[in-house]
């Protein structure tokens, strides 16, 4: 199906684009897990791994604020508006924001890297040894080459699924994985001995930094055909006084601030786990990438393919559109989560089993399992945060999301020192007090979607003097998805009990069960989400069958 750059996908639509970042989600969580496995057995949960889990901080931070998600959301609207009008004006538009991103990038990855000794040692890794400070420092110092390079392969990112060509940023989305999987099995076993904490037998934990960078280069390579395929005109063109450039300003500066406030939690975050036992720190962050990987099925690849429509419905004051496509959105994503937590929080140790081996023991599954039930619990909440917050970023309003996210940011905070203090043993690995970090961080997404659920509706209202969502609708999906989903985990909980089985026999029967019995049981009741989506799995099976 061809869709031209100024269309507008309507429900079907939308969702087999999303099914097509379903499939570069599946693939990256696929490779996800891989890497985890792979890193996990050749570094285990120890001192090195953590040091590592911590050093990715500063890069990512880098990237998000300077030319992340922040740049990408305000982006695309304001692109999307000036090629309704005038298309090389788009293509001037483009080449300074790309321009201009990767100066600020480099600029930023060149101070960081300056002071990460001040950054690691006095705000990011302060309870650890100097040994493991500095380890920090050289990843950092490394690494901070990828901002530069994802801020340019990030916003071809975004021109691309301008264009509803999802396909290749599809693929680049496994290229993070690709890149540290290499540096785990290639690179690390190749370098010269660490003198320090870094060395791990024969393996050198630089090995992953090295593949950090390796992955930044790929998910540039992969996209750069698709630009051929649109004829992109862009150039290097280093000028703020571009028309467009600072509405595209104007929109990134509050979603910077947001994403600054999520930025911190993780510091946060690193920072209560950095004094607890070792291997907190990257327990806790395998968790949160198990849960980020059913996040990406769910919320991120419908809210990616629902956003470039969003803004062209937006552009042209097609709201009637607008509220369609996003409450279709909002009900599938509700729809998928439940199932999910139920999922995470009943099967969590036999999934997270499966990556035992090597220097990967039981008591690294175990905590790794532990913070992922309580990280599960806010599925719903994370996946309903990705797609509303991208309805606000259409309607060019980045600000209402970020006094959102703040309240949500002090909220956590005070929730980590709260819950801590009750959850999980401090001696322990298995059942560590990080799990309240993992809580913490879900009741408050929770509610942050929640309010922004409820003034995305007031502003609506403003605009258009219709507040309804289609709220009902959105609400009794909701409702049949949890009731399913009880129904479900029940079931699979009853399964495990009486074969008595674990790792690859216990997560098989509880996954075939869990299709089964919530899919089959939404098909039979006729739930209207359960047909939707998988109508167009069913549409191309069958054309796949008759050739």
């Amino acid at each position: 199906m061809s869709v031209s750059a100024n269309t507008a996908l309507d429900n079907r639509q939308v969702i087999e684009k999303a099914l097509i970042v379903l499939v570069g989600f599946l693939a990256s969580g696929a490779l996800g897990l891989l890497r985890i496995a792979v890193v996990g057995a050749q570094f285990g949960t120890g001192a090195a791994n953590d040091t590592f889990a911590a050093a990715q901080q500063l890069p990512e931070t880098v990237f998000v604020l300077v030319a992340g998600g922040a740049l990408g959301s305000s982006f695309i609207p304001v692109f999307a508006r000036f090629r309704e009008q005038n298309s090389e004006q788009a293509w001037r538009l483009a080449s300074a924001v790309m321009t201009l991103s990767a100066a600020s990038a480099a600029l930023f990855g060149l101070l960081v890297a300056i002071f990460a000794p001040q950054l690691v040692g006095q705000f990011l890794f302060t309870d650890r040894p100097p040994a493991q400070q500095q380890l920090v420092v050289e990843m950092v110092r490394l690494m901070m080459i990828t901002p530069l390079i994802f801020s340019v392969s990030g916003l071809i990112m975004g021109i691309l699924q301008s264009y509803a060509a999802f396909w290749l940023p599809a693929v680049a989305i496994s290229m993070n994985n690709i890149g540290i999987i290499i540096g785990a099995l290639v690179i690390a076993p190749s370098l010269p001995p660490h003198p320090s904490v870094g060395q791990v037998g024969d393996l050198n934990v630089m090995g992953l930094a090295y593949g950090a960078v390796l992955s930044a280069v790929l998910h540039l390579l992969v996209q750069l055909p698709g630009l051929f395929k649109i004829r992109a005109r862009l150039r290097f063109l280093l000028s703020a006084r571009v028309p467009g450039v600072t509405d595209v300003l104007r929109l990134m500066g509050p979603r910077v601030l947001g994403l600054a406030v999520v930025q911190i939690n993780f510091y946060v975050n690193i920072r209560f786990a950095s004094g607890m036992v070792d291997g907190s720190v990257v327990a806790l962050r395998y968790a949160f990438m198990l849960c980020f990987f059913v996040l990406g099925m769910i919320g991120q690849s419908q809210a990616s393919a629902v956003f470039p429509t969003l803004a062209a419905l937006r552009a042209r004051g097609d709201y009637a559109g607008f509220r369609d496509r996003l409450a279709a959105a909002m009900r599938n994503v509700l729809y998928l989560s439940f199932p999910a937590s139920a999922l995470l929080i009943v099967l969590g140790g036999p999934l997270v089993s499966l990556l035992q081996r090597g220097a990967w023991t039981g008591e690294s599954t175990q905590a790794v399992a532990w913070a992922l039930s309580f990280y599960a619990l806010g599925i719903g909440g994370f996946a309903l945060l990705e797609v509303l917050s991208r309805a606000f970023y259409a309607l060019e309003d980045s600000s209402t999301p970020v006094i959102a996210g703040a309240g949500a940011m002090l909220s956590n905070i005070a929730l980590n020192f709260l819950f801590i203090q009750f959850i999980g043993d401090p001696d322990s690995l298995a059942r560590g007090p990080f799990a309240g970090l993992a809580l913490a961080n879900a009741l408050t997404t929770i509610v942050e979607a929640l309010a922004l659920w409820w003034l995305l509706r007031r502003r609506l209202a403003e605009i258009d003097a219709a507040a309804s969502l289609h709220d009902r609708e959105i609400l009794f999906s909701a409702a049949g998805s949890l009731l399913l989903s009880l129904v479900m985990a029940a079931a699979i909980s009853l399964l495990i009990a009486a074969f008595s089985t674990s790792g690859w026999i216990a997560s098989a029967v509880g996954i075939l069960a869990a299709v089964v019995i919530f899919f089959g049981g939404g098909y039979l009741l006729d739930v209207s989400e359960t047909r939707s989506l998988l109508a167009p799995l069913l549409s191309r099976g069958l054309k796949l069958v008759r050739r």
